[in-house]
């Protein structure tokens, strides 16, 4: 029943076509679906404006004239695939508006007629008729085009009813068919027949004579014959005078070789245009056939084979032979020989064809799907009306010998090459196409970019899709008449120019290896109209922003757009589509960039400058240098020399200015009396021979305090910030509180230097001691100043000597 199956579904094309013809005029809203639902009843909540129901795949038993009765206007009702036994046309006598009734698939056995006169399709086939389900009221239904019916017998009265009817299509399903009463068929009036003959039985032969003699277009499944050549029912001798059809379709046909042989002169001889066979299985025993019996089949198919008869195309498609020992050689001679326009092998196994020995009528040839070679009518020059070949899905291996075989051919124009195994290595090998060839599929084979060298000139549709192209080379071929070309699934790093195709209007370049296809494509390629460049790798960089600023120019000529077009790297990008893909000017224009980089560059050196002088970064760049010079040295001194043992109990920083005020004032109250203070002054101690650097470093490394004597003369004076630097480095060096500041006179700030920011810092945060105008306050002063140097030195016998043999020997401004 599997091939009972496949035919059903075949000539359900024509009623699906009908109701695809009722539907259109439907709104969604008058449709109800129930297919598939487990119902065993029709439901009872249809709504009653339904047009369209489908009650299909369920297990309906029975149906009653009220569950249909209110449905006025129902138009499409589909019950096949049910459990119904017994039907009552009765049942739709209120469905006035009905056209398409589908009951096939039940278990019918029994029913009861009504004329449904606005019914156009009827199907109640794959039931369990034994007669054909034909009653009187069917010949009132003038507007049924379409019919299926089912029975186990056919006899000639069963069509009087509806002989006068004009049927486009008839549908006989055949199952455990057992009598046929000869020329039954031809009582019937129909454009179509198709018959489905059960998969197990042997078929029988006279329903086939006798569907030629009765529709236009005949089509068959499960021709099986099982029983010796001697008991197959020959046709009648004048059957091919009385035939009708122009178009035959045997499908499933397995039959001995000789009763094939003895249907094709019968079909020869008829006016039977157009054949087709599918599924062929054509097999022996030839044993049981005498040479005396065998050999004028071969010989009336030779002479028939000549003659010029009415077939015009044969198709034989999915051909298995059985029959092992028979010369194959032979029948690819009486193939060769035919006088048909066009001629099909499709998925025979068929290794080789020969060319015909005259000029042949071949306009078409399909060869698919065989085990054909390079050795296909090389030299062949008898096929001169050729026009189409297709030979997809074989065994070639060389284009340019694929070349030379249709260099005769000069009415081709189409050739179909695609799936083979074709490869062109640019050897010296020369290739000649014919000059009429202008289609030509070479797609899923194994070129590379040598094939532009082995191409027909005058090709203007052109595929290479799915080979292993990597670069259109340029200057090799020129090929001026190509309008379309289709590159996909290729392995193409760039959209290629069209130099060599100045009329291309489509490119097809999917699928390939673009990253960053070019912008100028539709420059260099103005005539094209379409460009499919989607499903590509690409990165979505810079380089991409003027292809899709393209596309904006392109004016939709750019296929598949946006959806086709996505970024494949960065990875952060994946997904995305182009379109939503943005990049600033200044990230993607370098000359741009590189000008605002050194621009920015350069206000950042100069604003680094103008700190630079503004901070005097340059003096404390320098002084840092002299400390670290200065404590290098005196690391690296010998045992001998003297060490940094705290030998005064202050040093005294202050302008040359302010000198009168130190000397008269600050030194004799500090260094006289009880509790007398060892000073540190730059003309009395500071060591002859060495830098007025290096001795203000050693004089604050050898006091306990610093003590700065602040006034406007102090801020004027360049080394008395020298001795301001080195002592603030030693409070943050060493941890210490050694500074002291005295406020000889107010500062206004405004005067103090913008690198003097330690002395702002420092008098901002530290407590300083100021110089009091009246004299009963400075007492207490000299007191606090006291305090703060308190300290007991541990002066060494030799360091008194040196102090008293001191001289000064710089002077400080």
């Amino acid at each position: 029943m599997r091939s009972l199956t496949n035919i059903y579904v075949f000539t359900c094309a024509f009623a699906f076509t009908l109701w695809n013809n009722i539907q259109p005029t439907i709104e969604k809203e008058f449709i109800a679906n129930y297919s598939s639902s487990l119902l065993a009843n029709v439901p009872k909540n249809i709504p009653v404006n339904t047009q369209v129901l489908d009650l299909s795949h369920n297990r309906i038993s029975g149906l009653s004239i009220s569950e249909f009765m209110y449905l006025s206007d129902l138009q499409v009702l589909n019950l096949s695939h049910n459990l119904i036994t017994v039907l009552d046309f009765s049942i739709f006598i209120f469905n006035e508006n009905l056209e398409y009734l589908d009951l096939s698939r039940n278990n019918i056995s029994k029913f009861c007629c009504l004329t449904l006169a606005y019914l156009r399709h009827l199907d109640l086939s794959f039931n369990t008729f034994t007669a054909l389900p034909i009653c009187q009221e069917f010949g009132n239904m003038f507007r049924l085009e379409y019919l299926g019916l089912s029975a186990t017998m056919i006899r000639r009265s069963d069509f009087r009813y509806i002989k006068h009817l004009q049927l486009h299509t008839v549908f006989l399903a055949l199952g455990n068919f057992s009598l046929y009463e000869p020329r039954s068929l031809t009582v019937l009036n129909t454009r179509n027949l198709h018959i489905a003959f059960a998969a197990n039985q042997n078929f029988c032969f006279p329903l086939l004579y006798d569907g030629m003699s009765t529709s236009e277009n005949l089509k068959i499944v499960n021709l099986r014959y099982s029983l010796s050549y001697k008991y197959f029912p020959s046709p009648p001798l004048m059957l091919p005078k009385k035939v009708k059809t122009t178009a035959l379709v045997l499908d499933t046909v397995d039959l001995q070789w000789a009763i094939i042989l003895q249907i094709f002169l019968l079909i020869w001889y008829s006016p039977v245009e157009h054949l087709t066979v599918r599924n062929l299985t054509f097999r022996g025993p030839l044993e049981e056939f005498t040479e005396y019996e065998f050999l004028p089949l071969l010989s009336s198919l030779e002479q028939l084979i000549t003659l010029d008869g009415s077939m015009k195309a044969l198709s034989l498609e999915h051909v298995h032979n059985k029959v092992y020992y028979f010369n194959q050689e032979i029948l690819y001679r009486k193939f060769s020989e035919m006088n048909i326009a066009s001629l099909t092998i499709f998925d025979a196994s068929m290794p080789h064809m020969l060319c015909p020995n005259r000029t042949s009528s071949f306009q078409y040839l399909n060869f698919s799907h065989n085990a054909l070679t390079d050795a296909l009518f090389q030299n062949c020059g008898t096929l001169m009306d050729l026009k189409l070949l297709i030979l997809q899905k074989n065994k070639f291996e060389s284009l340019p010998k694929v070349s030379f075989m249709t260099s005769h051919m000069k009415s081709l124009k189409y050739l179909d090459m695609s799936n083979n195994l074709l490869r062109h290595d640019g050897a010296d090998v020369q290739c000649q196409w014919t000059e009429s060839l202008t289609e030509l599929d070479l797609s899923s084979n194994q070129l590379a970019d040598a094939v532009f060298e082995c191409l027909p000139v005058n090709v203007k549709k052109l595929g290479l899709q799915n080979n292993q192209i990597s670069n259109v080379p340029k200057g090799v071929v020129e090929l001026k008449s190509l309008e379309e070309l289709n590159l996909a699934s290729n392995r193409l790093a760039d959209l290629p120019g069209c130099s060599g195709f100045p009329s291309l209007q489509f490119l097809n370049i999917e699928m390939n290896s673009i990253l960053t296809p070019s912008a100028d494509f539709f420059q260099s390629c103005p005539r094209v109209r379409e460009l499919q460049a989607g499903h590509n790798p690409f990165k979505c960089s810079c380089e991409l922003q003027d292809f899709i600023r393209l596309e904006k120019q392109s004016g939709g000529r750019l296929f598949g757009w946006p959806a086709a077009y996505v970024c494949e790297y960065p990875e952060g990008l994946q997904g995305t589509e182009l379109k939503d893909f943005h990049l600033s000017q200044l990230a993607c224009n370098t000359t741009l960039l590189l000008v605002t980089a050194l621009l920015l560059t350069l206000v950042l050196v100069a604003a680094v400058a103008f700190l630079c002088i503004y901070l005097d970064v340059p003096w404390y760049v320098r002084m840092t240098w002299q400390w670290t010079q200065t404590k290098r040295r005196a690391r690296h001194n010998p045992p001998g020399d003297e060490g940094t043992i705290l030998q005064f109990h202050a040093f005294i920083s202050y302008s040359e200015r302010d000198s009168l005020w130190v000397k008269n004032e600050l030194m004799p109250n500090l260094e006289k009396g009880e509790g007398c203070v060892q000073l540190c002054q730059h003309e009395r101690n500071f060591i002859p021979g060495k830098s007025i650097v290096e001795n203000i470093i050693n004089c604050i490394e050898k006091s306990y305090k610093s003590i700065f004597v602040l006034s406007p003369n102090f801020v004027q004076s360049e080394w008395c910030h020298y001795e301001l630097y080195f002592a603030h480095h030693k409070l943050f060096s060493e941890n210490s509180n050694s500074l002291i500041l005295i406020l000889l006179e107010p500062i206004p700030p405004y005067i103090i230097p913008a690198r003097y920011h330690k002395l702002k810092a420092l008098m901002a945060k530290r407590t300083y001691l100021e110089w009091p105008k009246e004299r009963s306050k400075r007492a207490l002063f000299w007191a606090n100043l006291r305090a703060a140097i308190s300290i007991n030195l541990p002066i060494s016998h030799e360091a008194n000597e040196e102090e008293s043999d001191v001289t000064s020997t710089s002077s400080i401004s």
